[in-house]
């Protein structure tokens, strides 16, 4: 359709007689300009209108056709310029003008569809209640899939069979997947992540088996990039992970806290009221969650010390904040135990003597003195 309306138009204007090409050329030129003019105009028009509305698939549709009609005008003038000079000078340029134009309406076509992937994918990567990892994964397959049609398209336009390419493609699979087994596992590994989702872009992951610990920035086909905490990337293969345990502590429910205080021997009076006391602050404290297992008891008689513990969870997960909680908690005990004039213990070492080697020692002091 493309095809025969520029032809039709550039007949049209050979037929008018104006003048020599140049003329043509020049008004074909206007005419381009004219028609790039008015497009951008209603572009903007267009765009300001998209971005009044709460609906985000006007703005993807409008991104994704936006520069590529401005190219297909520039496309159509430069056809048809091509085409009244070459008529005009009897040039054999004309004979592959529609096997041009053919190939650059594919590419153009591809293009579209590549924008609104990309508008599409960055549009729900921003939306916080979209799951990233998924979006992400879904348009690199679609992108794939984009490039692929593309490609064989053009080659059918080209004039070469796409069975035969099918067929050879098939053989060179086979001996390209022998001899890269390694990347075909990486792209087999970032297939069950995407599917399994262990974890996601923006997840804090660590494995027990691995020197591995950090936050996820990017789930590629081959590699998955983890930041650590000390700001250093990582870049690990994604078959690892069908391999290696991985804990995702950024899902976790709660976050615990298990601490062991010691007192005196001295103060095993004042044990039992200072655990009931602990006890009753945890149960009404405001962030500390009552539905998760709570136990404060006396737990053992230590070389130096009486041991009791505290088990419990705060309702937050976040590191920062259930830091300052545990402070809190920990201050609070330690006025718990003040207010039972007892205190904490700290190592000790007791010497029994009998009374010669006690006596020895003194006059061994007497004489030094």
């Amino acid at each position: 359709m493309f095809e025969q309306s520029e032809s039709y138009l550039s007949n049209w204007l050979i037929s008018l007689n104006i003048g020599n090409w140049s003329v043509n050329f020049a008004i074909v030129l206007g005419i381009t300009l004219l028609l790039q003019l008015l497009w951008r105009s209603f572009a903007k028009r267009t765009e300001k209108i998209t971005a009044k509305t709460s609906n985000t698939w006007d703005d993807i549709v409008f991104f994704s056709i936006n520069r590529p009609i401005n190219w297909i005008i520039v496309l159509m003038g430069g056809s048809m310029s091509l085409r009244v000079i070459a008529k005009s000078e009897d040039l054999a340029i004309s004979e592959y003008l529609p096997l041009f134009q053919k190939v650059a309406i594919l590419l153009l076509i591809g293009w579209v569809f590549w924008r609104l992937i990309y508008k599409m994918e960055h549009t729900f990567v921003a939306d916080d209640e979209k799951d990233t990892t998924t979006v992400t994964a879904l348009a690199k397959l679609a992108k794939l899939s984009v490039i692929t049609i593309i490609t064989l398209s053009v080659i059918q336009t080209l004039g070469v069979s796409i069975s035969g390419v099918l067929a050879f493609g098939g053989m060179g699979g086979l001996i390209v997947g022998m001899a890269a087994k390694d990347l075909l596992s990486n792209l087999f590994g970032a297939a069950m992540v995407y599917m399994d989702k262990p974890f996601k872009v923006g997840d804090w992951i660590r494995s027990p088996d691995k020197s591995i610990e950090g936050t996820v920035e990017e789930i590629g086909w081959r590699v998955t990039r983890i930041r650590t905490f000390d700001k250093r990337p990582i870049y690990v293969p994604n078959s690892l992970f069908t391999h290696i345990v991985v804990e995702n502590p950024s899902r976790m429910s709660n976050r615990r806290i298990k601490e062991t205080f010691g007192l005196r021997y001295k103060d095993i009076g004042q044990v039992e009221v200072i655990i009931k006391e602990v006890r009753s602050m945890l149960e009404n404290h405001p962030d500390i969650d009552q539905a998760q297992t709570l136990i404060v008891n006396f737990d053992l008689f230590n070389n130096s010390t009486l041991d009791f513990f505290i088990y419990t969870f705060t309702k937050t997960t976040n590191w920062v904040l259930f830091h300052e909680i545990k402070q809190d908690v920990l201050l609070k005990v330690a006025q718990i135990v003040a207010k039972n004039n007892a205190e904490f213990a700290f190592p000790t070492r007791q010497l029994h003597l009998d009374k010669e080697e006690h006596s020895a020692l003194l006059n061994q002091s007497d004489s030094i003195q």
